[in-house]
């Protein structure tokens, strides 16, 4: 340790942070004398007690020994600055910690506020910029296109580019592909045109390239579903259960159909229908050991059980 810094910084944090040396004693569990002693470097704490140091006056361990350091308002404050430099989602999580820890307390002042808000759009940017790098990296290999993670690798990657802003664009580019090809497109191409137009709330034009879609490839149970998912969007949740228990009965990839099947129905206020359904899956997962899903499937019958 250097003690000359150290001792420099313990009376600085103290006093920017207004406390006493009996106030820092007191939270620390120290006595005021062994506090004095830090300050004038005779004595240095014991290693294991410098995080609970930092955290009192709002800063990291490594503060505790740099010249120019400052005190911030509270420790929440300091892992946000860190994470800002950082990027590291790790840094989002202990600092988010430490945020929920203060949040709990009722002691957010407005600047906790702010950051706290500032810290999840920053995180959820760089999230979507990761997000879009390894949908790449899927689409990167072309050996097999129709392969279920690179159709919904291209599929999210689409939604995303919608939600900024380059919605118009992507349709452009569909609807050019679809036409150069006189309708001869494999079935990852068609469905990501009918998705195109959903995002672009062109629901009656997604519903006849789906319908068109369904009668090339009859035993997709995608495109069934994919109907009845723009039914769906328009609220239309009688014929959105119509068309996604059609794919059901041909069979989908993780009950994808009955799920949403549970969601009509809880729009439509048939409860015991949903609770039922939830019931299905559960016994679907569980058969195919699925545990954890299992239970996920249980926990959505338990939020509307006492609606029924």
């Amino acid at each position: 340790m250097n003690s000359t810094v150290f001792a420099e910084n313990m009376k600085k944090f103290r006093t920017a942070k207004k406390y006493t040396q009996e106030d820092v004693a007191e939270k620390l569990g120290v006595t005021a004398q062994t506090v004095s002693r830090w300050e004038c470097g005779t004595t240095l704490p014991d290693v294991l007690m410098l995080p609970e140091i930092a955290k009192l006056y709002g800063i990291i361990v490594d503060d505790l020994f740099k010249k120019h350091s400052v005190a911030y308002e509270n420790y929440a404050q300091r892992l946000s600055a860190l994470y800002e430099i950082s990027r590291d989602p790790e840094d989002f999580l202990r600092c988010r910690l430490e945020y929920r820890k203060l949040m709990k307390k009722g002691q957010l002042s407005m600047q906790d506020k702010w950051d706290y808000g500032w810290l999840h759009m920053d995180m959820m940017y760089n999230c979507k910029k990761e997000a879009l790098k390894w949908f790449d990296e899927v689409l990167t290999n072309e050996t097999d296109k129709n392969a279920l993670p690179y159709r919904r690798a291209a599929s999210m990657k689409q939604s995303m580019l919608f939600e900024f802003g380059k919605g118009e664009e992507i349709l452009k580019e569909r609807q050019k592909k679809m036409d150069e090809a006189c309708g001869e497109l494999d079935e990852r191409e068609w469905f990501l045109l009918v998705e195109a137009y959903q995002e672009a709330k062109q629901y009656e034009k997604a519903l006849s390239v789906c319908f068109e879609a369904i009668k090339k490839f009859p035993n997709n149970w995608e495109f069934y579903c994919l109907a009845g998912y723009v039914y769906m969007d328009m609220k239309k949740y009688d014929e959105a259960i119509e068309w996604l228990e059609k794919g059901e009965k041909i069979g989908t990839y993780f009950c994808d159909g009955k799920y949403s099947i549970a969601m009509c129905y809880r729009e439509l206020g048939r409860f015991k229908e949903a609770y039922d359904i939830y019931f299905e899956i559960a016994d679907i997962h569980h058969k195919n050991g699925y545990d954890v899903e299992a239970e996920q499937a249980l926990g959505y019958a338990k939020e509307i059980k006492y609606k029924l």
